[in-house]
């Protein structure tokens, strides 16, 4: 992996990726993705539960627009056959892949940064962030993954007003339109991440596996479908672990369940 440009730490189960541009705006150009992806991959060996930051100011101002006018100033010949875009690859193995992610966002989080993060099962930014969709004003069109991901989070009209007019979402709009969950103090992103990720990891593996891949996909089914495939997953064997946990409930041994403050 390529330290210089995607960082990897890992602190008992949770695997930390910082995006590590700190001078481009954590922008992601092609060996940033490719240090990404063998990141991400690395972490669904060798933890239960990642967490994405960016390191200095910013979480990612998305696309490195100098690549991108390189590429299509090169006058180099399209490819023969079409393959699939590295970004949707990278991306479908955080949302849809073997453990679940913490995206810890602050400063900007706009066009790929923002679907970068709309991977990620969870979302908390501090004051700092702010979000976007800049595309259009550079006369492109999203690539990664955001007319479906992003979508799907915040819905059309919101989507659409954001690409079409340029407008920007701070911490407190992200929250309402729910592409955060969790809104804290300026510089306290990471910490709150880290806190929801250590959570995380306490649950069974292949409860994190259904929530973060299962549950996904009933959502893209009919209701009848749902239902059905909430059936088969309700009715698997139970995995290890599940019967002490469910004993200790019953017999008053874990934790009660309290209110928020």
């Amino acid at each position: 992996m390529t330290d210089t440009l995607v960082t990897y730490q890992q602190e008992g189960p949770v695997a930390l990726i910082g995006l590590n541009r700190p001078d481009k705006r954590n922008a992601m150009n092609d060996d940033t993705i490719a240090a990404l992806r063998e990141a991400v991959v690395r972490a669904g060996d060798e933890a239960d539960v990642g967490v994405l930051f960016g390191h200095g100011n910013n979480f990612s101002a998305g696309l490195d627009l100098a690549e991108a006018l390189a590429k299509a100033t090169s006058g180099k010949p399209m490819p023969r056959r079409g393959k699939r875009h590295s970004w949707h690859e990278v991306f479908d193995i955080i949302a849809r892949g073997p453990i679940p992610w913490v995206a810890a966002l602050h400063g900007a989080v706009v066009g790929g940064g923002l679907e970068l993060a709309t991977a990620a099962h969870i979302r908390v930014c501090d004051r700092s962030a702010f979000f976007g969709l800049p595309e259009a004003q550079r006369g492109i069109f999203v690539g990664g993954g955001g007319t479906v991901r992003i979508q799907r989070v915040i819905g059309y009209t919101v989507m659409a007003d954001m690409m079409l007019t340029g407008r920007l979402l701070n911490p407190d709009e992200a929250e309402r339109e729910h592409i955060v969950r969790y809104v804290v103090p300026e510089g306290e992103h990471l910490n709150k991440a880290r806190e929801l990720a250590e959570r995380i990891s306490q649950n069974t593996h292949d409860t994190n596996w259904r929530i973060t891949n299962v549950l996904p996909r009933i959502n893209d089914l009919s209701h009848e479908d749902g239902l059905f495939m909430e059936y088969l997953n309700s009715n698997l064997r139970r995995p290890e672990g599940a019967e002490s946990r469910l004993r200790d409930f019953v017999e008053k041994r874990a934790k009660p369940l309290t209110p928020p403050k």
